[in-house]
């Protein structure tokens, strides 16, 4: 039986690691928060060796194949049981994994991800990104999906297109602080075709030519979170309003950077009290989509 101080380090991680979007919140239901708490710090810690502090490549590159081994250790059933706080995460995830069955495959698929975040800072492509977002975001999605006790097409489709959504409006809002970091997410292609030259980020110029980039992105990522909306209505209960919340927070970023046409040098969009409370209302009155009934 898992210790209840190796969930616990993970709901606190979670909580302290709170942004945007709901993690592990009061709307999920009280069993599953546990465990969705310990798949967020599991992918939290790896992240943050990816991506935060002056690490160098070969330290990031190193830190996280020592997680990789962790969680073959721990798939296999011998932990790496040293006492440290990650001890205490896999400890959690590891008895997540095997009560709900969960795929190794979705934890190794965030890992190639986050290596990958080290390594490459441009994509060319469309088709480069979302297969990016596919290993970096999704599998999220699916993992809850599975621990609410769904295993449905439909829905880890669904759940792929929030999520993915989700991530690129990620990534306009951050829009400079990636550029800082040496990285961007835009498709070249896409900057490409409207003429928008990343040098004028240097120069904090928000030109025509990045409006109309940034605006294509926008619109795709808006066609996502359409695609996807009905999973908040193909599940039940108090996740349904969890699942709600979290794609209209998305969608609510999304609007806040379109009225201001993608300028985050100007103004970077956060959810604040006024957005919570349109949120809300909106989470309340949510019209389900006809052709999707609970599963």
């Amino acid at each position: 039986m898992v210790a209840g101080a190796a969930y616990d380090a993970c709901l606190r991680l979670a909580r302290a690691h709170y942004e945007n979007f709901p993690v592990a919140s009061k709307l999920l239901p009280a069993e599953a928060r546990p465990h969705v708490a310990a798949v967020y710090a599991f992918a939290r810690i790896a992240d943050d060796f990816a991506d935060e502090g002056q690490r160098p490549v070969a330290e990031r590159l190193a830190l996280l194949d020592g997680w990789h081994e962790r969680l073959r250790a721990t798939v296999s059933g011998r932990p790496i049981a040293d006492g440290s706080e990650a001890a205490l995460v896999f400890e959690a995830v590891g008895d997540t994994i095997r009560r709900f069955q969960l795929e190794p495959e979705l934890f190794e698929d965030l890992l190639s991800a986050f290596r990958q975040d080290v390594t490459v800072t441009r994509y060319a492509t469309w088709s480069e990104l979302l297969d990016y977002a596919r290993r970096s975001a999704n599998p999220v999605g699916r993992l809850v999906l599975r621990i609410a006790g769904h295993r449905d097409a439909s829905m880890d489709h669904w759940s792929d297109a929030v999520c993915t959504a989700l991530q690129l409006t990620n990534f306009w809002q951050d829009l400079e602080r990636d550029w800082r970091k040496g990285r961007v997410y835009v498709p070249r292609e896409t900057l490409a075709r409207a003429g928008a030259d990343e040098r004028d980020l240097d120069r904090r110029r928000w030109t025509p030519a990045w409006r109309a980039a940034m605006t294509d992105a926008g619109d795709r990522t808006r066609r996502l979170f359409d695609q996807g909306r009905p999973i908040a209505d193909a599940v039940s209960g108090r996740l349904r309003w969890e699942l709600r919340a979290t794609w209209l927070g998305g969608v609510r970023i999304l609007e806040r950077l379109a009225a201001r046409g993608y300028d985050v040098f100007e103004h970077r969009p956060r959810l604040g009290p006024p957005d919570l409370v349109t949120i809300g209302w909106r989470t309340l009155t949510w019209r389900p989509m006809p052709a999707v009934a609970a599963r």
